[in-house]
């Protein structure tokens, strides 16, 4: 059940919308990149408790809305299929380089590389081998993309996020949790 609310954090009015659910056991804030705030609620909290949650959380809430509202305004839009089609190419010749050049490394093998609009991720892995990866890694720095290159590939030889995968991450890209933090300011 999804409603929708306002509240005044330090004399802004911020919308948001409460999604219950019996799934989750702590309260959860999500702001999508279009700047939508979204509280995600177990079960039995009411509304007191969701407001102090928010207000406890208000300088970050403030702080994520502007950078998204600022992002959107200075935001390069790929507005046509040409240009979409001529960054999506761009992104698979730097992925397959990277990818070819992590495989002959460290011993990796893929069946093959899909670059498309992924909505919520920068890459994912299949169980068949297969690896997909989003058109605008193309624009990331290079650091970024090997991380995500070789988080891909990691999964081939763990399905998982088990100590032993994060182990063959940071022997591919040692300072991968800097880079993480780094890839938050872009999602």
């Amino acid at each position: 059940m999804n409603r929708k609310r306002e509240i005044k954090i330090k004399d802004k009015k911020i919308d948001y919308n409460i999604r219950k659910s019996s799934r989750i056991s702590y309260l959860r804030l999500t702001i999508c990149d279009q700047g939508k705030l979204t509280i995600t609620v177990p079960c039995g909290v009411g509304l007191g408790e969701l407001e102090k949650f928010i207000y406890q959380k208000g300088d970050w809430i403030l702080d994520k809305l502007e950078f998204f509202r600022s992002r959107r305004k200075n935001a390069k839009f790929v507005s046509s299929r040409e240009e979409y089609l001529q960054k999506k190419s761009e992104a698979r010749k730097i992925i397959s380089k990277k990818a070819d050049f992590f495989c002959q490394k460290f011993g990796f093998t893929y069946n093959k590389i899909s670059i498309r609009n992924q909505r919520s991720r920068w890459g994912s892995c299949s169980s068949r081998g297969n690896l997909s990866f989003h058109y605008k890694l193309a624009d990331m720095p290079e650091r970024c993309v090997d991380y995500v290159v070789a988080h891909e590939l990691c999964h081939l030889k763990e399905m998982n996020h088990s100590r032993k995968f994060w182990n063959l991450v940071s022997r591919i890209t040692p300072d991968y949790k800097k880079i993480i933090k780094e890839m938050k300011s872009f999602s």
